[in-house]
């Protein structure tokens, strides 16, 4: 796989040389096991996969090198590159401007950019009237897009399918950068339909028995449809595509669930299947796969608690929060400077949505801790949350000598 131009203050020798003794023992990636540390007083089981992906990497090696090759030029985000604030409180200060917030408001009046420009599109996409409106401005949409590969990948097979005469349900947040994104690439090609969940999945599936009547759709789906799609007929046909970052196994429930009501809906016999439900297997991202694989392998694990680093409007890491809140407590930080002390932080209450200070490790003759992050924290972050709470404990190894023996 492609190696990338990093930065170095988000490198990490700790995290560096654990990922390495990983990859060289477990190249296919098939042991999803966690790395231990034990030092005594504390023990650390680390997930297998976590942190930058291949499309994180290829985002922050093209914003940082497009800095880098136009010092003369004005530089615009669409919005946040990745959903990290460390990286893009680096790129804020580096004289990077954002157009829009995380949600689409405007932070910048478009008429304000000049050809001469320079606008990145951050990693999880953008939607075909934003660049439409940038082509219109004299600014080339294409010539900083760090859009996802694997984003592109789910792009490219709504529109195989759609071409195919299938309806697109989109499987994401509807609010989120990428599901606009992948909703209006989708919405080119075929009737499409946002579901954020299998609750709505559900509620979906009676407008395709005739359960519920036409009319009320509408109100259901609002802001979640593509324009002129009737229910009657756009649901007749369909397939399932994900914003990539969901939970692989909720987007695969939510798939099996339609695609037997929609086949038992036309009483389909089992080779006319792909007459009414279209297989979209391959659109689920590895990376979100294999960080969500390593934390059900950390869950078999006993532990004390867990800490998942990461931005808090990150979706990724949101959902490695909720699999770890199912065990045991879990703690949502966004950086080392979240924990306050050793007995107490600051974390990020997902059903609150707020952030909330709390007790945090008690006195114990052992701890043990699960450690993840998300696909967009660095590695420098997560050594630095390491190296904090290891600093409440007296030890009995040295971290070199455990990372020696790795």
């Amino acid at each position: 796989m492609k190696s990338f131009v990093i930065p170095e203050i988000y490198k990490s020798n700790i995290i560096g040389k654990i990922k390495e003794a990983r990859r060289s023992k477990d190249k296919l990636k098939k042991d999803f096991t966690p790395t231990i540390l034990d030092f005594g007083s504390v023990k650390f089981l680390i997930a297998r996969h976590f942190g930058f992906c291949y499309g994180v990497e290829n985002a922050v090696e093209i914003a940082y090198k497009t800095i880098a090759e136009n010092p003369d030029k004005r530089i615009f985000f669409l919005s946040e590159m990745i959903h990290n604030p460390d990286v893009n409180a680096d790129l804020l200060s580096q004289g990077v401007q954002f157009l829009m917030d995380t949600k689409g408001n405007q932070l910048i009046d478009w008429q304000e950019l000049k050809p001469e420009d320079a606008v990145v599109v951050p990693a999880f996409g953008t939607t075909i009237e934003i660049q439409q409106q940038l082509s219109s401005l004299g600014i080339d949409p294409y010539k900083y897009d760090t859009t996802c590969p694997f984003v592109e990948k789910v792009w490219n097979r709504a529109g195989q399918i759609g071409e195919r005469g299938y309806s697109i349900v989109v499987h994401g947040k509807p609010n989120h950068e990428e599901t606009r994104a992948t909703f209006s690439h989708s919405k080119q090609n075929a009737p499409t339909v946002v579901v954020n969940d299998i609750k709505e999945a559900e509620r979906l599936a009676k407008y395709i028995t005739r359960e519920l009547p036409k009319g009320q759709f509408y109100a259901d789906f609002a802001g979640q449809y593509s324009e002129g799609f009737d229910p009657e007929r756009d649901l007749e046909r369909i397939g399932v595509v994900n914003q990539t970052t969901m939970l692989a196994s909720d987007t695969q429930g939510i798939a099996d669930y339609l695609k037997k009501v929609i086949t038992e809906h036309h009483n389909a016999q089992p080779a006319e299947v792909e007459r009414y439900f279209a297989n979209t297997r391959d659109t689920l991202c590895y990376a979100t796969n294999d960080n969500q694989e390593a934390t059900y392998a950390l869950l078999e694990n006993e532990a004390d608690l867990a800490v998942v680093v990461g931005g808090y409007n990150s979706s990724n890491t949101s959902h490695l929060v909720e699999l770890c809140e199912e065990k045991l407590p879990t703690f949502f930080i966004k950086s080392h400077e979240s924990i306050l002390d050793k007995n107490l932080i600051k974390r990020y209450d997902l059903h609150k949505k707020q952030e909330i200070i709390g007790d945090f490790l008690s006195e114990k003759e052992k701890t043990t801790i699960m450690l993840t992050c998300g696909a967009s924290c660095p590695d420098a972050v997560m050594e630095a949350v390491l190296l904090k709470i290891l600093s409440f404990f007296n030890t009995t190894q040295e971290i070199d000598e455990l990372l020696l023996a790795l």
